[in-house]
């Protein structure tokens, strides 16, 4: 489905550069490489499983619309996907979601409807969007063919660099790890895939570590993007599967990594993106791993945010 998918949104989507640094792998004791997922089109990742969806869908389905729940890359890759294809979207968002991912998302033409991630449940709101409306949902992480299209990032990563010995990737939903563990180990079953998350947002960790899924309270992470408050019912099967381990990383080695790109590599990643970086470079990932590929997930950050 992964190869599928890269095919159907190949004119959407574009092939993200992979860069080096030498200074970080000294860091970090290994050779890292950089899948830039924040040069992405909207900034970010999510393009691939919103477009690999809204691609996917009947004219009849266009005409009614679509409807998205996220804090912020989503939704911009849902109103970009929908703007392609002539369909209505109409997105949910957190109040306190970033500007730099808000009003992009209205300006691509989405209607959106804010919500207080205290108090509120989006699901609820959506679904009842949806209801009114018979529009198609596209979830930000648990369905087939978003986790399908996400997974063509680290397609990408290993046609390019086929001798990884591992990948790091950041878990919100789910989606971005499933996809790519998914491909990663079809292309080389020795591959070893590990997830990172804040240590404030830990819902798959502990998950992880259970056997089942754990819900938490809303997280005050500073990675706005991985605040799901736990895995998803598809994603979880394929991470227990697939996934080695999952790491964690404070808000100061997720603060201090921002800032390395920025000063070191002269790249703008956002906290969420960030995170997989903060494991490398914080020696959360085991000594004997020494060829990594870190999927930087997304740029979209408010100035004040580094």
């Amino acid at each position: 489905m992964v190869r599928e998918a890269a095919h159907r949104i190949r004119p959407m989507v574009q092939r993200t550069p992979i860069f080096t640094s030498q200074d970080a792998s000294a860091l970090a004791g290994k050779h890292l490489f950089f899948k830039c997922e924040n040069f992405q089109r909207g900034g970010a990742f999510k393009i691939r499983g919103a477009s690999n969806l809204i691609l996917s869908l009947s004219p009849e389905a266009i005409a009614r619309g679509v409807v998205a729940f996220s804090s912020g890359n989503h939704a911009q890759a849902t109103a970009i996907a929908a703007k392609h294809v002539g369909a209505k979207a109409t997105i949910v968002m957190p109040q306190d979601a970033p500007k730099c991912k808000l009003e992009p998302t209205r300006a691509l033409g989405a209607t959106i409807i804010t919500y207080d991630r205290l108090r509120d449940n989006r699901e609820v709101i959506a679904a009842r969007i949806l209801e009114e409306s018979g529009a198609t949902l596209v979830p930000p992480y648990d369905h087939t063919l978003i986790i399908a299209g996400q997974g063509t990032a680290a397609l990408e990563l290993l046609e390019d660099h086929p001798d990884l010995d591992a990948l790091a990737v950041c878990i919100g939903g789910g989606g971005l790890i499933s996809g790519c563990a998914t491909i990663a180990k079809s292309i080389n079953p020795n591959i070893r895939i590990f997830g990172v998350e804040p240590e404030l947002a830990n819902d798959t960790w502990q998950s992880f570590r259970k056997g089942e899924r754990v819900e938490i309270p809303p997280s005050h992470t500073i990675a706005d993007g991985l605040r799901s408050p736990s895995p998803g019912k598809l994603t979880f099967p394929i991470i227990q599967r697939l996934v080695e381990d999952i790491v964690l990383v404070s808000e100061q080695e997720i603060r201090q990594a921002v800032e390395f790109c920025f000063t070191r590599m002269k790249m703008v990643v956002e906290p969420s993106g960030a995170v997989s970086i903060a494991a490398a470079l914080f020696g959360k990932l085991p000594s004997d791993v020494k060829r990594v590929g870190l999927i930087v997930s997304g740029g979209n950050m408010d100035p004040i945010a580094a």
